[in-house]
């Protein structure tokens, strides 16, 4: 055997950083030389590109071949016999680079836009040949490897080049979409990490399985536009919010796919009224009761329910609905599997190394690094990837409050203060204005909403205005002190009045989303009825009340899905929704109510054109606490475009109750949450009711635990 370099053994060893430097073609002594480590060959010779041959020497059993290709070609192939079989292989080391020095440039400076574009696993034609590049950032490795389906999962054979700020690329010919990998990483001390997955994989292996998949996203279909300014302010916004997995499933509980879904979810939320889809996170995730909060793949569709194409079938069947989708984002942390984002080149590369900051206490999750340059470019990028290529509508981004202070769920010194000694997290800020800055520039008609539970100043107001930006905020004080009001028996919610007026505090201070999401019905929350107080017809009343209360409440419109059933258990992710209740008048008479309520909050412009506006609402009656009675006016743009509604929490019946309104003459009475169709006693105003002129005041029937909306003809 041939003396060999320390640089032949760092190849055969598996430890080589830059294994361009020692294979493939190189001139040395005015002679072309042909490197290639090809383990399992028995023989390897090299084809020029006008099919001149040489034979390679093998100077290692492990496999090492060595030899001289007469003309100084710069294309070759390399024959190799594996036995009795030959095989014409394309050798990866003598590719040009992957990333262009601009591509390095806009990486560097964390403004690459189409981050999704250059890293992850692309199939391209490259010097004529097809195949797949890959590309990783690892800039703390010693090395880094592929390995999958292409080469035996045998890391020596694939070792990668790195550039710039470490980011390793290689060109895999005939590599194809569908081959599995995964990265093989040795640490800056020499370790040898656990195989990881592509954080920019567009596929996925099914858990527990890890492996990720090539995958051409260019080519999937682009589903069609949802309406223009479906999530404008002036417009109604009621939401659908849906964990795919456990909305209904069929024989044997098993889940349905995307492409089923497609088939029932959006001809079931059209026909309820909504106007959004919501899902809980879809990106891919190992376990599945996390419901998505906890991914470690944030460019895969999860492969639960089938094919990166079969979501793009879900998201065109929701928008020929002419419904839109949002997805749920968790840009706020990650969880510490062996085969994700921790620790991912042997240090802390996209999370904190300090605990103190990189570490939820509550979740056990780890917290991404947002002061770091590519870190900010990764989630910025995985933003705007899921408007682009799933054409999404809207991100609510989860956990935001957990993101702005550095003391979140902290105990005292357990939390390092930033620069200036305060507990807002100043890196995070400056993110999130960020994201929704290059999300509304790059595509208008998207929206974000920020699950935000604190009282942070203008989280959805413009940034140029000092603001962070979001399109809407979850108001989830108005949730809180509402269900707390609801839960109280009618005789005890006189002393708690001010709950239900004191969200009309602060209701026009942000761009407000009335919350009642998945998080409301589980972990002994008990399910939305589950709270109701009194007898079984007083609880189902109270219910209708509740609803009827928050669709002519300022604000859009939020509800998870189960609540338009009334469900009695909890949410359980492992099964469907209870469906069958249905057969029952009751419950379905709730779901009758969420329909009309819809329809109403859709075709009555006083319910939504003014939703974030103070100028859109008047108190009309606040006093009423022994009665538990509340009336406010809505207001539209045009001037006699007006919904009064009256709520009446209490189960008494009131005879002869005056309301003021604007105008005298008729008002319609076009809802009634007591209607027998909704399982109700049937009490009301027969249809109509007259205003006098000049005394512009209303005398109403106002039926026990319910709600009635009057609109003036005309």
């Amino acid at each position: 055997m041939t003396q060999l370099s320390p640089e032949a053994f760092a190849i055969i060893e598996g430890r080589h950083a830059d294994p361009f430097r020692y294979l493939g073609l190189h001139h040395v002594d005015d002679k072309t030389v042909v490197r290639a480590f090809l383990p399992e060959a028995s023989r390897v010779e090299v084809v020029g590109e006008h099919g001149e041959l040489a034979p390679l020497s093998r100077i290692h059993d492990a496999g090492l071949f060595t030899g001289t290709l007469a003309g100084g070609a710069q294309r070759y192939r390399l024959r190799t016999h594996f036995g009795e079989h030959v095989v014409d292989l394309e050798d990866p080391y003598r590719f040009p680079p992957i990333l262009s020095d601009f591509d390095l440039h806009l990486l560097g400076e964390g403004t690459h836009q189409r981050f999704y574009d250059k890293l992850g696993a692309h199939p391209m034609v490259l010097d004529g040949v097809e195949g797949v590049g890959f590309v990783v950032l690892a800039p703390n490795a010693r090395r880094v490897s592929l390995v999958g389906d292409f080469n035996f999962w045998n890391a020596r054979r694939h070792p990668m080049r790195v550039r710039g700020n470490g980011y390793w690329e290689l060109f895999i010919p005939r590599a194809k979409a569908g081959d599995h990998y995964k990265f093989d990483i040795i640490g800056p001390q020499g370790e040898h990490l656990p195989l990881k997955s592509d954080p920019m994989a567009f596929a996925a292996e099914l858990r527990p399985k890890t492996a990720s998949i090539v995958m051409d996203e260019t080519r999937l279909p682009h589903p069609q536009p949802a309406p223009a300014g479906i999530n404008a302010l002036d417009k109604p916004i009621s939401i659908y919010e849906v964990h795919l997995g456990s909305w209904r499933r069929r024989d044997g509980n098993q889940w349905l796919s995307y492409r089923e879904l497609a088939e029932q979810l959006p001809a079931y939320a059209r026909d309820m009224g909504f106007t959004h889809i919501e899902f809980l996170p879809v990106s891919e995730h190992p376990f599945d009761g996390s419901w998505g909060y906890q991914p470690t793949g944030l460019f895969a569709p999860t492969s639960r329910f089938g094919s990166p194409e079969d979501f793009c079938a879900l998201v065109d069947a929701c928008h020929r609905e002419g419904i839109g989708v949002w997805l749920d984002w968790v840009p706020g942390h990650f969880p510490d599997d062996p085969h994700g984002l921790g620790h991912f080149d042997g240090t802390a590369l996209y999370e904190h190394a300090n605990p103190m900051q990189g570490r939820h206490l509550d979740w056990g999750t780890l917290i991404y690094n947002y002061g770091r340059t590519e870190v900010s470019n990764f989630l910025r990028s995985n933003a705007l990837f899921w408007l682009e290529r799933y054409a999404i509508d809207g991100l609510r981004v989860d956990a935001v409050a957990s993101m702005l202070y550095l003391d979140y769920s902290r105990p005292s010194g357990g939390w390092i203060p930033n620069k200036y000694g305060g507990r807002e997290n100043l890196e995070a800020i400056e993110f999130l204005r960020r994201v929704n800055t290059e999300v509304f520039r790059n595509f208008p008609q998207a929206t974000t909403a920020a699950e935000e539970s604190t009282a942070w100043p203008q989280v959805s107001r413009p940034v140029e205005f000092g603001g962070l930006g979001f399109g809407y905020k979850w108001n989830m004080g108005w949730m809180h002190d509402t269900l707390r009001y609801i839960s109280k028996d009618p005789i005890h919610r006189k002393y708690h009045h001010g709950e239900i007026l004191f969200g009309l505090h602060y209701a026009f201070s942000e761009n407000f989303i009335l919350p009642l999401s998945h998080d409301e019905v589980v972990h002994g929350k008990r399910s939305i009825l589950g709270r109701m107080p009194g007898d079984d017809w007083q609880r189902f009343a109270n219910l209708r009340t509740y609803y009827s209360f928050m669709f002519g409440h300022p604000g859009k419109k939020l509800l998870f899905m189960g609540c338009e059933l009334a469900q009695e258990r909890e949410w359980d992710h492992d099964h469907s929704l209870d469906w069958h209740l249905l057969s029952q008048p009751k419950y379905a008479g709730i779901q009758a109510l969420i329909r009309d309520l819809n329809l109403l909050y859709r075709n009555q412009p006083a319910l939504h054109e003014r939703d974030c506006e103070p100028d859109g609402f008047e108190w009309l009656i606040t006093d009423d606490a022994d009665r538990n009675v509340f009336a406010w006016l809505r207001k539209g743009r045009d001037a006699r475009t007006r919904c009064v509604v009256v709520v009446n929490f209490s189960p008494n019946v009131y005879y002869n109750y005056k309301v003021r309104v604007p105008f005298g003459g008729a008002w319609r009475e076009v809802f009634n949450s007591d209607s027998v169709h909704y399982g109700g006693s049937n009490v009301g105003n027969i249809g109509e009711v007259h205003a006098s002129e000049g005394q512009n005041e209303l005398n109403l029937i106002l039926p026990p635990l319910a709600a009635v909306f009057l609109v003036p003809e005309g």
